[in-house]
């Protein structure tokens, strides 16, 4: 009998990021802890307001949370922000606190040159549909040994071809690739809601915006039985690699009062 790897999920979204996830920290934190995950990242957009919760839900199960959140600069190039230390967690309320302020409220704007203090992060890659090695490059600049392409297959009529162009990617970018989910919800069948949000999102209806929503039902926390089915082996055990180095936790901050 093989034994099933183990597996963190490093790109998860809460319903704190409105319109676009489907269940609550709760929720994602309970199933994470069902099957067996060694760490669950609540990376909601460019906020940090469901943090709050989902630590007090991991701190109960005993699950290990990362810190994160995920970010797309005024260009299209987007990635995923994972706390490694409590320097990290400063950068990172810093850089969301920059690109609320640079917009109006609701939204944010940030661009490659509000990335500069990276110090403590660790950056996940989320190539979009036109990647090239360049977009990569500059991740690998920024984060130089702190920093994945993120592999995110969903079993898409292309995910063997997907796969193989995402790893040559990742060698003409110098980076290391790592297994992510993308996750927008706890289960498949929280996705009716998901759907609905997405169709609201986008001013519609959910017929008339079916080329909004994803394929399948697939963005969920998959059992790791599954994912051994669709990642290679290499990619399930560097998300383990990356939580090890995630130690930050929100018990470490205290007040620190004016002198």
């Amino acid at each position: 009998m093989s034994i099933v790897p183990a597996y963190a999920e490093l790109h998860c979204l809460s319903n704190f990021t409105f319109l676009r996830g489907a269940s609550s920290a709760r929720e994602l934190v309970e199933r994470a802890k069902h099957i067996g995950y060694r760490a669950l990242a609540i990376a909601d957009e460019c906020t940090l307001a469901g943090i709050v919760r989902a630590h007090e839900s991991a701190k109960k199960l005993g699950v290990h949370l990362i810190v994160g959140s995920e970010i797309r600069l005024d260009d299209g190039l987007t990635f995923v922000l994972l706390v490694e230390n409590a320097k990290g967690y400063t950068a990172l309320c810093k850089l969301i606190t920059q690109g609320r302020r640079n917009a109006e409220k609701g939204n944010y704007h940030l661009t490659r040159n509000d990335v500069c203090d990276t110090d403590g992060l660790l950056a996940l890659w989320i190539p979009g549909t036109n990647a090239t090695p360049e977009q990569g490059r500059w991740i690998k600049r920024q984060f130089s040994e702190c920093a994945w392409l993120a592999v995110e297959l969903h079993k898409g009529p292309d995910d063997a071809t997907r796969l193989r162009d995402l790893m040559q990617l990742a060698q003409a970018s110098d980076l290391p690739a790592v297994a992510a989910g993308n996750v927008h919800m706890h289960v498949r069948r929280r996705r009716a809601l998901q759907d609905t949000l997405t169709a609201i999102r986008h001013r519609t209806t959910v017929a008339a915006g079916v080329g909004h929503l994803f394929k399948n039902g697939e963005r969920h926390l998959r059992r790791r039985e599954a994912l051994t089915k669709i990642y290679p082996r290499a990619l399930l055990d560097e998300t383990v690699r990356i939580a090890a180095r995630c130690v930050f936790s929100l018990d470490q901050l205290r007040y620190e009062y004016p002198r």
